[in-house]
């Protein structure tokens, strides 16, 4: 990352982290008191902008991962690991006292808490003694401030909103002032439409104070010549040395997560005045900005490998990428997690029958349409979507830096095979490919390290967003004014992974319904952003079964016969489709209503 982002996060360790006892997180009293000898209080900011920097860098660290592995309670696949939350989530023992594995109550409140801290006092910090500069620096952090304020209301909404046990349509409790222990922490939930709106104004700030994105220019632009005309200036404070903070862009692209989520089926109701059209004209603008359909990455499929990975340098994003994690020197993190054990992992990550199934075939029909698609019982991985053997280790695959057969049956005599060796061998048949670069060594007696990076948001998710969207608000083909429509947007995701031909004869068949289109548009989406941290919430916001059981696949001895047989199955309750508000927080606060259904 960019040599500020790191600078800043170097700093941040060394920042007094004493807010984190915000509204409703049960901590001490003294935390608001006045600061003790040798620690510094808020009033100190003001003449160590370092120092005030490190409360928007608290705010940073907090970001929620994309990678949060809560497929394991999805129909996309399972975990090894007995003892994980997702599976305590997916069977039966799910419970408002239980609701941590993604819950963002604690972590988006005191978040914000911080924002708030440093939005009521940055005004009074002195950035830097150039007069034109310290404005600069305001500006910016002032939009970022809002800017990471609206993401993290969204992460609560996408995770507590719903109905509530008096039947409204209700978000989170709206926090836009520091909390004391004078304050009233016994704060109801606003609305969700309430807190749609105040995302969508944190948002809108942030647009407003930020460039698109920071990147070093020629001349300063429009929207800054006010503050200043010094090109070096402007380069000082929002060029590219301020790569990865948070931009105008990706306060776009927050405003589309937003709006989607808000269309969505799930959150449908008189309340919410969020359109289908709303989410189509935010993802438009992101999409105009990164140059239509052509702007689409060629090598999107596989941002994660390594021809990519080992160029990201500078703060600066592969075209795939519109915001990013920082990159690491080096290391072996997720392939020791979700290797096979025969390549010294421990194979945490068990794809499903169900996901592997959702592939089509080459051609582009599904596996199901036989006639059409071709698909073969016998050889049931031949003639299929390009993306099954980059993202999916099946019976057969080639991985690791040694390009060793993986067999996953439970009659192969290897340690890959399902449920060889306990919580390191698949339980599925299939082990996870995506997110791993395969020229990493995991033997400890030969490790070989190397760079990764975690996406925040991908491009590639702006489109499905946009196709979806126009789908469900102008149809397949109806580009309501913009230079392309939801079908042009699939057409073009498929194209780039090798799925439909020239033709696309599926596709065109799908492109004259709806319905046909939305059930194509979901299944794209379900492959192209697989492991990335979406199922879980996308089978909620569209109203689908959350209980479909999660099904495996047991290779015989000889290779060439199987079974498919029933893996996990899934308990949630009907309820269980909105997220529970924290049971402690209830319990403490009257005004703090609950999700319908919890206990």
């Amino acid at each position: 990352a960019s040599d500020v982002y790191k600078r800043q996060h170097h700093m941040n360790k060394k920042i007094l982290l004493f807010v984190a006892g915000a509204l409703m997180l049960g901590g001490c009293d003294d935390l608001f008191e006045p600061g003790l000898e040798n620690f510094k209080d808020v009033e100190q900011m003001y003449e160590d902008p370092e120092y005030a920097q490190g409360f928007l860098m608290s705010a940073y660290r907090r970001i929620p991962g994309c990678y949060d592995n809560s497929e394991y309670a999805t129909d996309d696949a399972v975990v090894n690991q007995k003892s994980d939350a997702f599976l305590t989530i997916a069977t039966g023992g799910w419970t408002a006292s239980t609701w941590t594995s993604i819950d963002q109550w604690t972590n988006s409140f005191s978040s914000i808490q911080y924002i708030n801290l440093f939005l009521e006092n940055v005004d009074k910090v002195k950035w830097a003694d150039d007069a034109e500069k310290n404005v600069l620096f305001a500006r910016r952090t002032k939009g970022e401030a809002y800017g990471l304020r609206g993401m993290y209301f969204y992460y609560l909404l996408r995770a507590h909103a719903g109905f509530g046990e008096n039947g409204e349509l209700l978000g989170v409790p709206i926090l836009t002032e520091s909390q004391t222990v004078e304050s009233d922490f016994n704060q109801p939930r606003a609305s969700f439409q309430a807190c749609v709106e105040q995302i969508y104004s944190d948002l809108s700030k942030a647009e407003e104070m930020l460039p698109w994105e920071y990147e070093d220019v020629t001349t300063v632009p429009a929207e800054f010549q006010s503050l200043t005309q010094d090109i070096g200036k402007y380069n000082t404070v929002m060029g590219a040395k301020a790569r990865q903070l948070f931009n105008g862009l990706i306060a776009r692209a927050y405003r589309v997560r937003t709006a989607l989520l808000a269309a969505s089926p799930a959150f449908k109701d008189p309340s919410n005045t969020v359109t289908w059209a709303d989410a189509a004209t935010a993802a438009a603008s992101v999409i105009d900005y990164n140059g239509g359909i052509a702007g689409l990455a060629a090598d999107g499929v596989t941002y994660y490998e390594a021809a990519i990975a080992d160029v990201v340098k500078d703060g600066a994003n592969p075209k795939e990428i519109l915001w990013r994690e920082n990159i690491s020197s080096g290391d072996t993190d997720q392939e020791g997690k979700h290797y096979p054990p025969s390549l010294f992992g421990s194979g945490n990550m068990n794809p499903s029958q169900n996901l592997v199934d959702a592939f089509p075939m080459a051609n582009g029909y599904p596996i199901d349409d036989v006639a059409n698609g071709g698909y073969s019982k016998t050889k049931p991985y031949d003639k299929r979507d390009p993306r099954l053997a980059k993202y999916i280790i099946y019976n057969g695959s080639l991985a690791g830096s040694g390009n060793k057969v993986i067999y996953t049956g439970s009659k192969s005599n290897t340690d890959d095979g399902i449920n060889a060796v306990e919580q390191k061998s698949t339980r599925t048949g299939y082990y996870m490919k995506k997110r791993l670069r395969m020229d990493v060594n995991c033997d400890p007696t030969s490790t070989s390290k190397k760079a990764h990076y975690n996406p925040r948001i991908r491009y590639t998710e702006m489109y499905l967003a946009y196709a979806e969207a126009a789908n469900e608000a102008w149809g397949p083909k109806n580009a309501n004014g913009n230079a392309y429509s939801a079908y042009d947007v699939v057409k073009a995701i498929r194209k780039r992974a090798g799925v439909g031909g020239d033709n696309d004869p599926y596709l065109e068949k799908c492109a004259n319904n709806p319905d046909d289109m939305r059930k194509l548009i979901r299944n794209e989406r379900r492959l192209e952003l697989c492991f990335e941290g979406f199922r879980f919430w996308d089978l909620r916001r569209w109203n689908e079964n959350l209980n479909e059981s999660v099904r495996g696949i047991d290779w015989a001895s000889d290779g060439q016969t199987y079974t498919t047989p029933v893996v996990e199955k899934r308990a949630y309750e009907d309820y269980m489709r909105y997220c529970p508000i924290p049971y402690s927080e209830t319990l403490k606060f009257s005004d703090l209503v609950q999700n319908k259904g919890w206990k």
